[in-house]
């Protein structure tokens, strides 16, 4: 076998490949110290159905990444069809992200009262990894509320899931 030369992958590059990869999109929420916090958050994952658990990645240098880290809680708020602008909202740094969303209060954080579906999560573990914590909790309620498709985001793009037998 010949030594080959492999190039190095670089952020740019990386991303670009990872985006080939459709996700749905969620809202992350927590509260702490009486703050609420939220962040769009395309990295989650079912881990366990027993017990039921997630998996969620976050950027080290989020608020919402310090109010997990210290409340021990947060709720995943999955995004249905037509809520990109809230998705943009919450993934604008500094912005008022809370202002005009109606919200439930819960011992987990806020709840997005207009999202597809919910996780209350309670941490039960995190590890570093690069930028990230990937926080492994476990769900103690979760409930969908609303009959329709979900929020998909592919290619720095979002869009909406089309079914095999509905597509023409």
């Amino acid at each position: 076998m010949q030594n080959e030369t492999v190039p190095e992958l670089d952020g740019p590059a990386f991303r670009n490949v990872v985006g080939h990869f459709t996700s749905g999109v969620t809202i992350v929420t927590a509260e702490h110290d009486d703050t609420l916090f939220g962040a769009t958050v395309s990295a989650v994952s079912s881990l366990s159905a027993d017990p039921p658990m997630m998996l969620v990645c976050l950027h080290q240098r989020l608020g919402a990444h310090a109010a997990i880290m210290g409340a021990g809680r947060f709720t995943v708020n999955i995004l249905g069809e037509g809520q990109d602008a809230l998705a943009l909202t919450f993934a604008t740094r500094g912005a008022d992200k809370f202002a005009g969303v109606d919200v439930a209060h819960t011992p987990y954080g806020p709840r997005l009262e207009m999202a597809l579906a919910h996780l209350a999560c309670r941490v039960v573990d995190h590890v570093e990894g690069g930028t990230h914590r990937i926080f492994i909790a476990e769900v103690d309620h979760a409930s969908a509320i609303r009959d329709a498709g979900p929020l998909s985001y592919f290619r720095g793009r979002f869009g909406r899931f089309v079914p095999h037998d509905e597509a023409s």
